[in-house]
């Protein structure tokens, strides 16, 4: 499939987005078929400025009654596109920060059939990196080792960046109406790509910072992220290696999960009974709860590491394809 033959959909989450919306839309390429604008309840009412000044055709404006955040609109963007007969699905936000000028170079292992799932990636730039505000850069490289751990996908970063590209083939894989609602969003997708197995990749992209003030709080940043992250985690780990497939990695964890909590468990429990009871412990006993943690850790790393290198390799898209022929 070449980029002429590709028929791209464009969605973009409108929320205070007013001042920046007609600039950014002037700017997506001729080669895109078709623009889904949401509006999420915008108090800057987005969505009608669009209608009653944009002249694109392209355009198709959709108007939420309460907002639901980014992940209900693109939801909602997405529910809209695969109906249409678009191959590839993009995602870019209203505010001016996402250069159209790079669709092409994000959407281009997508067209090539080398991936399901394309991202951009902030950090391969030092220079536009240097021009992130200290604040976002700080949490997104905190968060960046743990959506990691959490989605599988070891090889990407920049977690929260969100402008996406997803193939038809993977987007229907995925339950649209399980997705986190909010700025989540992205980190989720990516967890719910790799347990069904799609390919992924970044592309070089960086960030346009203008006056606009970013909505994403410290508190989510810190607290919120975190704990939807090691939820994600547990419940990728279950789909992908207890569900859908079996392998060493579950042996291991297994194994290594028993071996490690129940030497932590004993040791623990003969430690309370010699602390209170006076009862004293003999190196037989030390190690009988030492020695099962370490080897049952030992394995939990080893699962870690055939995780890393386990990542999907064959785009779906390929496969859909060979398995509808």
């Amino acid at each position: 499939m070449s980029l002429s033959e590709a028929k791209i959909a464009v969605i973009i989450p409108c929320y205070r987005v007013k001042k920046h919306i007609l600039e950014l839309l002037a700017a997506i390429p001729d080669f895109v078929s078709i623009i889904y604008l949401v509006d999420d309840a915008c108090p800057e009412g987005s969505g009608k400025y669009v209608e009653e000044h944009c002249l694109d055709k392209r355009c198709r404006v959709m108007h939420h009654e309460r907002n639901q955040g980014v992940g209900g609109a693109m939801v909602t963007g997405f529910n809209a596109a695969l109906e249409s007969d678009c191959d590839i699905f993009v995602k870019m936000d209203g505010d001016g920060q996402m250069d159209p000028g790079y669709l092409e170079s994000l959407i281009s292992p997508i067209v090539a059939k080398e991936a399901d799932y394309t991202k951009g990636n902030r950090f391969f730039d030092m220079a536009a990196l240097s021009l992130m505000p200290l604040v976002r850069r700080i949490g997104n490289m905190g968060l960046t080792l743990l959506a990691k751990g959490a989605s599988g996908y070891w090889n990407l970063s920049d977690p929260t960046n969100g402008y996406v590209a997803i193939h038809r083939s993977a987007l229907e894989l995925i339950d649209r109406s399980k997705l986190e609602k909010r700025y989540f969003f992205e980190c989720d997708i990516l967890i719910r790509l790799n347990v069904i197995r799609a390919t992924a990749c970044e592309i070089p992209i960086p960030a346009v910072y203008g006056t606009e003030s970013s909505s994403l709080s410290v508190f989510s940043s810190l607290i919120v992220f975190p704990i939807k992250l090691l939820r994600g985690f547990f419940r990728r780990v279950i789909w992908r290696y207890f569900i859908y497939d079996m392998s060493a990695v579950t042996v291991f964890l297994v194994v290594g999960s028993v071996l490690c909590f129940g030497g932590i468990g004993f040791g623990l429990y003969r430690w309370y009974e010699g602390h209170f009871n006076g009862a004293t412990q003999t190196v037989g006993t030390v190690a009988l709860g030492l020695f099962p943690s370490i080897i049952g850790f030992q394995m939990l790393l080893q699962a870690m590491i055939l995780d890393i290198i386990e990542k999907p390799l064959r785009p779906i898209q390929t496969v859909r394809k060979l398995f509808h022929s």
